[in-house]
């Protein structure tokens, strides 16, 4: 029996969500994006061109469409309450409410939460509304600080000291910022992504994933939405102890439980941001919904059928045995436009490689007269899978190298030089 779905958004995210839902040859897929990626389309019946966060024009195709889920994929429609629009008209979905994502949303509501119901892996945090107690709290305050707007940005904009400012630039940034801000102690380690299906109470991980926020080779430059991914066959990380992974997998038990004690109950992706310490893991951040570029690590080697697990979290029955993963190691290099992330040029064509092993996802792209050509933001992703970090580097690479174009990425992703800085830090810090 044939099943309708929607996919919300149109990032390389949601071609990795559209490919994967597309495996269920029962699955009758239908997309709402702000502009027309060419391989959601081409996965779809039929698709709608409007703002993702344009509640009445997604419900009205969705009702014409005959949708049954849906799958959102960007937080802005999360955090506008698409889900909560959807549910009203009957159609389930893989996402939470507005109330459930504001763990995401909301950085000061997320650090509330966590102290209130004694979460672990809260670091030391003051929040803000008045920009010069802010800019006095940093002045009187003699270590490194994070300065997060407590909106959402983009996954640009949280600043660093010690890494994107000094003292003087960081009391500029937030005299610049207009809203309220969370401003937290710097952590120090290895950062690490954990991903979970939840169903309300029921939470399933899925492999651990590391990003690579900066957007030069070497960890240099400033923070993107992220350059390119990785995860290991034995779907671990070898920086994250069994301990380690324990005890960020209870931290989102007891997040989910909290929001469930606060009449928010949370079904879809959570996504935990974690810094191992020399102490263990502490929170970064939580996102509702799949990282981008992670989501397309995890789903390329999901091996059970994610329409399935869809339907099972949306109507609150997800069980273990829903949820498997092939044992391969998966590398992710987007290819983005010269000058990204701070003065992208738009409008250049792209070559592609006719031949290669890698699975290949669209991101922000259009097609002209059946050319592929660069928008502002990241163009394409291409993942390598393999029985070994290497093999999936070496996929992933052959491919991002071959594309012709005024475009760039990082080749060193998911390097062994790489992965074996990252372990060699760890020691250090224990």
């Amino acid at each position: 029996m044939t099943m309708h779905f929607l996919v919300v958004g149109g990032g390389g995210r949601e071609h990795a969500i559209a490919r994967s839902l597309s495996s269920n040859k029962e699955t009758v897929l239908f997309a709402a994006m702000p502009a027309v990626n060419p391989g959601i389309a081409g996965l779809c019946r039929d698709f709608l061109i409007a703002g993702e966060s344009d509640h009445d024009q997604v419900v009205e195709f969705a009702e014409d469409n005959a949708i049954e889920y849906a799958v959102i994929g960007p937080e802005a429609p999360l955090q506008a309450g698409i889900v909560d629009a959807l549910l009203d008209h009957n159609i389930g979905c893989l996402g939470p409410t507005q109330a459930a994502a504001r763990i995401e949303t909301d950085k000061a509501f997320c650090r509330r939460l966590m102290k209130e119901f004694q979460v672990d892996g809260l670091p030391s945090y003051r929040i803000f509304f008045d920009q010069s107690d802010a800019a006095e709290f940093i002045v009187s305050h003699e270590e490194d600080l994070v300065i997060k707007p407590i909106g959402l940005t983009g996954g640009k904009g949280v600043k660093v000291m010690g890494e994107h400012l000094d003292r003087a630039a960081a009391i500029e940034y937030v005299m610049s910022l207009s809203g309220g801000m969370v401003i937290e102690e710097r952590l120090i380690g290895e950062e690490f992504t954990l991903m979970s299906f939840v169903d309300g109470r029921s939470i399933i991980p899925m492999p651990l994933v590391q990003d690579h926020k900066r957007a030069y080779e070497g960890d240099t430059g400033p923070n993107t939405g992220g350059m390119g991914s990785y995860s290991l066959p034995d779907h671990g990380l070898p920086f994250v102890s069994e301990a380690d992974y324990a005890a960020a997998l209870r931290i989102m038990h007891d997040v989910v439980s909290a929001l469930d004690r606060t009449g928010s109950p949370f079904r879809g992706i959570l996504y935990g941001q974690f810094m191992n310490t020399r102490t263990g893991p502490k929170v970064i951040e939580f996102n509702a919904r799949f990282g981008d570029p992670e989501a397309m690590n995890v789903l390329s080697i999901l091996s059970s059928d994610f329409s399935e697990i869809a339907v099972r979290v949306a109507d609150g029955h997800l069980r273990q045995s829903d949820v498997t993963f092939l044992e391969k190691a998966t590398v992710c290099k987007y290819v983005v436009p010269a000058g990204y992330p701070e003065s992208p040029q738009a409008g250049d064509p792209i070559s592609l490689p006719e031949h290669h092993r890698a699975l290949l996802y669209y991101a922000n792209v259009e097609e002209r007269q059946g050319k592929i050509v660069t928008r502002t933001s990241r163009s394409l992703a291409f993942v390598g899978l393999g029985d070994t970090l290497d093999e999936a580097q070496r996929s992933a690479e052959d491919a991002a190298s071959s594309v012709k174009g005024n475009v760039r990425y990082r080749s060193d992703i998911g390097t062994e030089e790489v992965l074996e800085r990252r372990i060699n830090h760890m020691k250090e810090l224990r």
